[in-house]
């Protein structure tokens, strides 16, 4: 039910699947990630929520069991203590092995979608950086494996710097470049065809390591992404990027 990474007395870490959203949109116990992890815990449990992903991207989860944890560990987030790093697959060949990508980012008032942002020159700042790990085609289409650090916490961040830099995540319903996707999803209305536009049931968003430094020791939790994800990139002709991740700290609440 629950892939964990790692457990003491006053932190819980896990590997969430696409797919499954953190907190509860209807009645079944198994609909969220926090109602699994009261299963796990016992009724009386609360636990917290440090950082929360959105529902299709994939990856690790912090918890934490008790208040005092929680306010430790989100004071952390908040001063940018935090570094973590992502896997995306976007469309086309990245041509730099690595950068950054600067620009800031606010609500979308034209968009049809309700949550959407984008960039915009009043926006709050938003820094992500990015490195190439492979290029690959399939089916005669270009891909790029990316590593990404974001150095801020913006909503939605990663998905539109990557999309504003034209490579949109793969399977992304509301930056991919169709919000009409976005809207078939949530009413359940997806059709063949558009399924065949996404390309994957869920966007390639994966956040695969964080570090950060808590009552004097060192942390490191790192989670592998799903099968589809890697088995997307095989059977492929690649180059590779050169460049590692540039160095950078980030926070997440």
């Amino acid at each position: 039910m629950l892939s964990i990474i790692y457990e003491d007395n006053e932190l819980l870490v896990i590997n969430k699947p696409a797919g499954l959203v953190c907190h509860p949109t209807k009645g079944d116990v198994y609909s969220s990630l926090i109602s699994r992890v009261r299963l796990h815990l016992g009724a009386s449990s609360r636990p917290h929520f440090i950082n929360r992903l959105d529902r299709e991207t994939s990856g690790l989860v912090l918890l934490a069991k008790n208040p005092d944890a929680a306010g430790e560990l989100c004071d952390i987030w908040e001063k940018r203590s935090v570094r973590k790093d992502y896997l995306a697959i976007v469309k086309g060949h990245v041509r730099e092995d690595a950068g950054i990508i600067d620009a800031p980012l606010g609500k979308d008032q034209l968009s049809i979608v309700a949550i959407k942002n984008k960039v915009r020159e009043d926006g709050a700042p938003a820094t992500t950086a990015f490195a190439v790990l492979r290029r690959f085609t399939r089916e005669q289409r270009q891909f790029s494996l990316l590593a990404v650090q974001p150095l801020t916490g913006r909503k939605h961040q990663i998905r539109i710097h990557l999309a504003y830099r034209d490579h949109p995540i793969v399977g992304d319903k509301i930056y991919g470049g169709d919000e009409e996707l976005y809207l078939a999803f949530v009413q359940g209305r997806l059709s063949d065809s558009q399924r065949r536009e996404l390309i994957l049931a869920n966007h390639a968003l994966h956040a695969r390591e964080v570090r950060f430094r808590w009552r004097g020791g060192d942390f490191l939790f790192q989670a592998e992404p799903e099968a589809w994800f890697p088995e997307f990139t095989l059977n492929e002709v690649e180059t590779r990027g050169r460049a590692p991740l540039p160095v950078h700290r980030s926070h997440g609440c």
